[in-house]
């Protein structure tokens, strides 16, 4: 059971996600680089008790940044977007 929240590392919450969540039913989540599609809406499923459509990946990339005489890159991470089946929500992400 620990395998599905390991897959799952956070709910991404932004003023576009949560337009994505009023207008088309669609949840975006912070997940493991390793981890498909399949393994990610298993996991959604499992974790919260809804049914998932469709899932869709995006990796992305290390970006540049500098601090004063610092630089260096932000980290690499692999974003998951959830759509749901009608009159289904994940209360993780009211506020």
């Amino acid at each position: 059971m620990t395998k599905y929240y390991d897959i799952i590392k956070a709910p991404i919450i932004t003023e576009r996600t949560t337009q994505l969540i009023e207008s088309h039913n669609k949840y975006t989540f912070k997940v493991d680089r390793k981890a498909n599609k399949v393994e990610i809406k298993k996991a959604i499923e499992i974790i919260f008790n809804v049914k998932v459509l469709s899932v869709n990946t995006i990796n992305v990339l290390p970006k540049f940044k500098r601090m004063g005489k610092y630089e260096g890159y932000k980290n690499a991470y692999k974003k998951a977007v959830v759509k749901l089946a009608e009159g289904q929500k994940i209360d993780a992400f009211t506020v």
